[in-house]
């Protein structure tokens, strides 16, 4: 280390060295970049990357048991379920239960009945796809359902092989007990597309 002479004596000290305003710019536009990033992904990955599984045969012509599908958690988010969605819930909000999936046939205000083997709602006939089947098994909907401000009437696409509202463990769904919509399969890959 050498000592130099200043006007004031002797100095140890090394000069100090200013912060460069254009590289301090370039970390914070960086950070900010990636913290976009990351908020991005994570929207979208919670938004629409909630997979779950199809268990048993409720669904069978639309979804096959152990049909792995992606579920739309924003759509119900931003909007109501609407009639014909395929919906996936807790039964009664049980966190310890399996997902379900289930057709919506009926929403807020609607009549909901079966009678003869058909499912009616608001005095109209209503088809379930893929199911040309009687139901055999009208449960609590042997006696009309006029569905309250958040319930919502839900059924499997296989009728006579789901357990539904119309049984008495899982009655009417609420929108809180809802997670999203369900709009794709994604495995096995022979079964992949969307779920109308």
């Amino acid at each position: 280390m050498r000592f130099t002479r200043g006007q004031k004596g002797l100095t140890f000290r090394q000069k100090k060295k200013r912060i460069d305003g254009t590289k301090l710019r370039k970390i914070l536009v960086w950070a900010a970049q990636i913290a976009a990033v990351v908020a991005i992904s994570y929207f979208v990955v919670f938004s629409f990357g909630f997979r779950t599984m199809m268990i048993g045969n409720a669904m069978q012509g639309t979804l096959e048991a152990q049909d792995q599908v992606l579920v739309n958690r924003f759509v119900l988010m931003v909007s109501s379920p609407k009639r014909m969605d395929v919906v996936v819930f807790l039964p009664k909000s049980n966190a310890r239960s399996n997902y379900y999936i289930r057709r919506v046939v009926g929403v807020p205000g609607d009549t909901v009945r079966i009678t003869d083997g058909y499912l009616y709602v608001n005095d109209e006939v209503t088809d379930l796809p893929g199911s040309g089947e009687e139901i055999t098994v009208p449960g609590l909907a042997a006696d009309e359902i006029t569905l309250g401000e958040d319930e919502y009437f839900v059924m499997g696409d296989n009728p006579n092989a789901s357990e539904d509202s119309r049984h008495f463990a899982i009655g009417t769904v609420s929108r809180e007990d809802m997670v999203g919509v369900a709009y794709m399969v994604i495995s096995p890959i022979d079964h992949l597309g969307t779920i109308d």
